[in-house]
């Protein structure tokens, strides 16, 4: 079945501004393309944050895409406006054509190929929340549909994730984030009388660096093994001869299934404590680590890309965390999209070849679960 061309849409989703929180129109765009092929739009707004849940057909199969309109902002120095969506030498360029509106359109273009009279459900959770705090989000989302037993019974999410290639990697799970704010107090006072002073860099110091030398794992069969990272160390300290009032770091750790946030915030703690009593732990978790196992569903997706691009994709959990993070607590998850190399970064473009050979895919994994 011949596809429609995503690039028109994509090109309209490109022109609407939508730096996180703001919308831009970028969601009215989308409702009206997929109004035009039958689905309900339901719209979903928290705080400042639009959501829509767009849904055609009804029982089961239920299958979802999930996805997110809104961008990073684009910053300086592109070779054409950010939000013009000019296409030149085969590439489409603008914020978002990669990460992700690229891949909304590419599904809707695979949907608007297809009968709308399928058996089962299919659903679209698209939120304007992914790249800010995704706190007004496809969390949201999911509690909403769970409140109301609309929750698909497996999903999609769009994210770039192939590396090279179009169709060389689907993500199947990530690891968890959490990140610790640790602050030691003490007393200031003049390094040639430290007996009337009270360094905290030397009580901080000792508990990083327990935190640091601590291996925490060796990995997994899916899994890398977990990593902390400490990324700053500060006094706000303008002078050398002086012992300073505090001390605070900051440190993330993205670890595997072996571990969950609670039980690593608890090891920090009390990891800090010995070298540190009374420090300051603030300490927040970004997502937990997942893993959908493979089987007939991953199966599935591979073989749709093996069709359309001849490359046999490695089922992978590398990389930062998305918006499956919390899809994963619902029902199971994989994820796969575009090439992320210019994702983020000035210039980002795709090509037009790679955007149309997405929607090919897409079109080829709908017609293996609606069969």
């Amino acid at each position: 079945m011949t596809e429609a061309d995503p690039v028109p849409l994509a090109r309209d989703l490109l022109r609407s501004r939508s730096v996180t929180p703001e919308d831009d129109g970028a969601q009215t765009v989308l409702a009206r393309a997929l109004d035009a092929l039958g689905f309900s739009i339901e719209w979903l707004r928290f705080g400042e944050v639009s959501n829509l849940v767009a849904r055609r057909g009804s029982g089961s199969p239920h299958f979802g895409f999930a996805g997110h309109t809104d961008v990073v902002p684009p910053g300086e120095g592109w070779r054409h406006d950010p939000f013009a969506a000019v296409i030149e030498d085969g590439l489409l360029f603008g914020r978002g054509a990669v990460d992700m509106k690229g891949a909304i359109a590419a599904f809707v273009a695979a949907l608007a190929a297809r009968p709308a009279n399928h058996a089962g459900t299919i659903s679209l959770l698209i939120t304007g929340d992914e790249e800010g705090d995704a706190v007004d989000g496809t969390r949201r989302i999911l509690d909403h549909l769970a409140a109301s037993g609309a929750l698909p019974e497996f999903c999609l999410v769009g994210e770039p994730t192939c590396r090279a290639r179009l169709g060389d990697t689907i993500k199947i799970g990530r690891r968890g984030s959490i990140s610790a704010h640790v602050t030691v107090r003490g007393v200031q006072g003049h390094v040639a009388y430290p007996h009337l002073a009270d360094n905290p860099l030397h009580r901080l110091i000792p508990a990083l660096e327990a935190l640091r030398a601590t291996t925490l794992d060796e990995g997994t069969a899916w899994f890398e093994p977990s990593s902390l990272q400490i990324t700053s160390v500060d006094t706000g300290n303008k002078a050398g001869n002086v012992i300073p009032a505090s001390a605070s770091a900051r440190l993330n750790i993205r670890f595997n299934d072996r571990h969950t946030g609670p039980d690593l915030a608890a090891w920090i703690r009390d990891t800090v404590a010995r070298h540190a009593p009374g420090a300051a732990c603030d300490i927040g978790i970004s997502g937990e680590a997942f893993l959908t196992e493979p089987g007939p569903v991953t199966t599935l997706f591979s073989e749709a890309v093996a069709a359309v691009t001849g490359i046999t994709p490695k089922l992978d959990t590398g990389g930062g965390t998305s918006d499956a993070r919390f899809i994963a607590a619902h029902c199971p998850v994989a994820e796969f999209g575009l090439v992320g190399t210019s994702m983020h970064r000035v210039d980002e473009a795709v090509p037009v070849s790679e955007l149309r050979a997405l929607a090919e895919i897409y079109g080829r994994i709908l017609d293996r679960v609606f069969r």
